[in-house]
């Protein structure tokens, strides 16, 4: 006996049979057939959309993942970096530090010329410092700190630290492993590296004289157009999450 497509979905009672949640009706091959199902687990359904969303985003997400690791996200404008500056210093950020954004924390064109005020306003930090100075003579350099700046009796900061300048090439000096003299800081000054005839990199109380001489701590070159110099801008930006 012919019998229509709801009364072949109906069981020998007459109630409709209820369909399992992964069974779907493809199409019916004709009046006189069970319908075409196919089995479809939650996890082939998923799997489907994924690959669809994967194929469609996987150009744009190639594309844009360069730009995003090269240039970090700034709270503020930097009047002393530009994207040059900002792609060859992330770039050689330690790896904790990688893709989180840079707040400043100081800048002599918004605090004024002073240690103190640099030091007061990291008393609440906890977190990598990147101190940058531009000389009268326009040349960028500076330090990446492991540790926050603060008046101490001793030495501190861990092999992270390291120095840079922009010749105009960036130019990369890191631990060398001689000694341990990474920062030092009292109200007078602010010192990095030493252990020979000079520091690394220091800056008086006003931050307006400084000086940069080649040290054991990092074997570096003078940063510095010359080794003493004055001091036009100041900024010091913490690298946190």
């Amino acid at each position: 006996m012919w019998k229509s497509r709801a009364q072949r979905l109906t069981d020998s009672s007459g109630a409709m049979k209820k369909m399992q949640k992964n069974i779907r009706v493809l199409y019916f091959a004709s009046d006189c057939a069970e319908p075409y199902v196919e089995i479809i687990t939650v996890k082939d359904s998923k799997r489907r959309l994924s690959l669809c969303d994967s194929v469609e985003s996987e150009v744009d997400e190639t594309e844009f993942q360069e730009v995003e690791d090269d240039f970090p996200v700034l709270s503020h404008a930097s009047q002393l970096l530009d994207d040059f500056h900002l792609q060859k210093i992330a770039a050689n950020l330690p790896p904790r530090t990688q893709g989180y954004p840079w707040h400043l924390v100081y800048s002599t064109i918004n605090h004024g010329s002073s240690l103190k005020t640099l030091y007061r306003n990291m008393a609440d930090l906890d977190s990598p410092v990147l101190l940058v100075i531009r000389d009268m003579h326009k040349k960028v350099f500076g330090a990446f700190c492991s540790d926050p700046f603060r008046v101490s009796k001793y030495c501190y900061g861990t092999g992270e630290t390291f120095l840079f300048s922009f010749n105009p090439d960036f130019q990369q000096y890191r631990w060398s492993g001689e000694n341990s003299y990474f920062v030092s800081g009292n109200w007078e000054s602010l010192q990095i590296g030493g252990g020979g005839a000079g520091f690394a990199l220091w800056l008086d109380a006003d931050l307006y004289h400084g000086a940069s001489f080649s040290c054991p701590t990092f074997r570096n070159a003078p940063l510095s157009t010359n080794e003493d110099f004055i001091v036009q801008d100041v900024e010091v930006w913490t690298v946190q999450n």
